[in-house]
């Protein structure tokens, strides 16, 4: 009994010895750099790990058959008279046969590498482990050619198929990724190209139903399918012939490519600028869901002598008085890069909060730079001269008496 147990566990420590170096061996890197050229020399095929088999393959089909033309052929008596290899044979089968210096015998490449296990069949084994030496008989040669459906030419097939880049597996991974790379620029393109078009014109993006049994699905997608229809480069990578994760559609897109409008544009504007002086025009208002937002006008003297005014932002600020108003004007000079030292005007319209001699946002400023001189904003006081002329006008119109012409 204790012998069996015996038994047992030296069968199950053997096993797991081979499991082992059977692991070790596909985790080995071959170097294909280093396989031996001379035929006699080298490992069967069947020895590499199937992992590696078809690199193997593809390095010796590269390297071409092994043919050592200037070498000194030894002679071998064949009954009474010597023969040796004859190099012009080189010539004839240049495609796959070879010559082994070590073993002093001929073999054939594609057989080597694509012959399968099977035993005796078109020549046995001479032209693959033990090598050719019948140098009295080369019509042996053209007998391990054979027919079109022989060992060697189902063999040569598999080389010219494995040789071919189009049609090998890793160049077919290669090539889908780099199409898939193809066409996401041109679908990409198309979408920016409609940004592009919209933030020209002015227009919105968004429908109201931008589902695909909409009549109008907004000017984006609307826009985006004119191209595709009057384009096929993309149709064919838009819209339906794309998966659903990847049609470049949505809001988060859009405001995406937005986003790096928004952020080429202020790039160019803050270049234009440069170190040079510059003034603002600022102004607050409420939005649509009732928040506080400040926008922000640059005004600047070019290169070539053009006065220039470019949108800068708007900023959130949770009150309108003064100080946030300050707060978040040092934000957005600080967020790109203008210097206050370079301020040298201000326009607001003539609000307390704005324009106020003892807290309002001009005071703020002229402390920290005299040189920021303030002019009320001009398109305010033609706002109020409006509103004045138009109260006049009614007041006139209606006859209404003087006293209520001195509260205007």
């Amino acid at each position: 009994m204790d012998k069996c147990l015996a038994k047992r566990k030296a069968i199950m420590v053997l096993s797991e010895e081979t499991i082992v170096d059977s692991s070790k061996q596909s985790r080995m890197e071959i170097n294909l750099a280093d396989l031996p050229t001379d035929p006699g020399l080298r490992l069967r095929i069947w020895d590499y790990n199937p992992n590696i088999r078809d690199e193997v393959r593809r390095a010796y089909l590269l390297k071409g058959p092994c043919q050592p033309r200037n070498h000194e052929f030894p002679y071998t008596n064949f009954g009474t008279k010597p023969r040796r290899f004859n190099p012009a044979w080189f010539d004839e089968f240049s495609t796959w046969l070879e010559y082994s210096v070590n073993q002093n015998a001929a073999y054939c490449l594609c057989c080597y590498l694509f012959k399968p296990n099977i035993g005796a069949q078109a020549g046995g084994d001479s032209f693959v482990g033990l090598g050719f030496k019948n140098w009295s008989k080369k019509e042996k040669l053209r007998i391990h050619i054979g027919g079109v459906n022989s060992a060697h030419n189902q063999a040569w097939s598999k080389c010219a198929i494995l040789l071919n880049e189009q049609q090998h597996i890793e160049a077919l991974t290669i090539k889908q990724p780099e199409q898939s790379n193809i066409d996401y620029k041109i679908h990409l393109n198309a979408s920016i190209d409609c940004v592009r078009f919209l933030l020209r014109q002015r227009l919105a993006f968004r429908g109201h139903d931008e589902s695909e049994t909409s009549n109008n699905r907004g000017n984006f997608i609307e826009l985006l399918q004119f191209l595709a229809d009057h384009d096929k480069s993309i149709e064919t990578v838009t819209f339906k012939n794309v998966a659903e994760n990847l049609k470049l559609t949505s809001s988060d897109f859009q405001k995406a490519i937005l986003n790096a409008v928004a952020t080429e544009t202020m790039e160019l504007i803050l270049s234009d600028i440069g170190d040079d002086f510059f003034s603002v025009h600022v102004d607050e208002c409420y939005d649509v869901s009732v928040k506080k937002q400040m926008s922000v006008v640059v005004r600047y003297v070019d290169t070539r002598g053009h006065i220039i005014e470019r949108f800068l932002g708007i900023e959130h600020v949770p009150n309108a008085t003064s100080i946030p108003l300050k707060t978040a004007l040092d934000d957005l000079f600080s967020r790109h890069g203008l210097s206050i030292s370079n301020l040298r005007g201000q326009s607001y319209d003539g609000a307390s909060n704005m324009q106020g001699e003892l807290g309002g946002l001009k005071k703020l400023i002229l402390d920290e730079n005299r040189s920021a001189y303030y002019v009320h904003c001009f398109a305010h006081q033609l706002q109020l001269t409006l509103v004045l002329a138009n109260a006049i006008t009614v007041f006139e119109k209606n006859k209404l008496p003087k006293l209520s012409m001195n509260l205007i």
